[in-house]
């Protein structure tokens, strides 16, 4: 019995971890596109003197560029796939939601069911009066 306690508070702890790498990756992919951003913008300055060549200086500082534009992007594309993570623990950690969920389909499939059924029989119903009035007037016009 002691079992169950200690797997309950393990459970939250995992998730507590979970999100708090969430967390940690986040603020380190913000982080690294706004360093990279702000090294841009100190790049696309010009400075007047210096011991290197306009030419030389403009490549190294091109690539520079390159190489923090790349850096950018790799954060970009690992806030996404943070994004899709999170949808995913979501989805497949928000229990309460999906019991709702499954809760109010099954109401509504049992209000779709007691409505057909009612239908079902009144059209029975008039199946039978017909069926009734039919028969009446054939077996009555058979004996005139």
């Amino acid at each position: 019995m002691s079992q169950a306690p200690s797997s309950q508070r393990t459970i939250p702890q995992s998730k507590e971890a979970l999100l708090k790498s969430y967390t940690i990756r986040l603020r380190a992919d913000i982080k690294s596109m706004l360093d990279s951003f702000t090294e841009i913008i100190r790049l696309a300055r010009v400075e007047e003197d210096s011991q290197v060549s306009r030419i030389t200086q403009a490549e190294q500082d091109q690539y520079e560029m390159q190489v923090r534009a790349s850096n950018i992007v790799r954060a970009g594309e690992s806030l996404m796939k943070l994004v899709s993570d999170l949808k995913i623990y979501l989805i497949l950690n928000d229990f309460p939601s999906v019991n709702e969920s499954i809760s109010n389909n099954t109401q509504m499939y049992k209000t779709l069911q007691n409505e057909n059924d009612a239908k079902l029989l009144t059209v029975r119903d008039d199946l039978a009066t017909d069926l009734y009035e039919l028969e009446d007037e054939y077996y009555s016009s058979m004996y005139k």
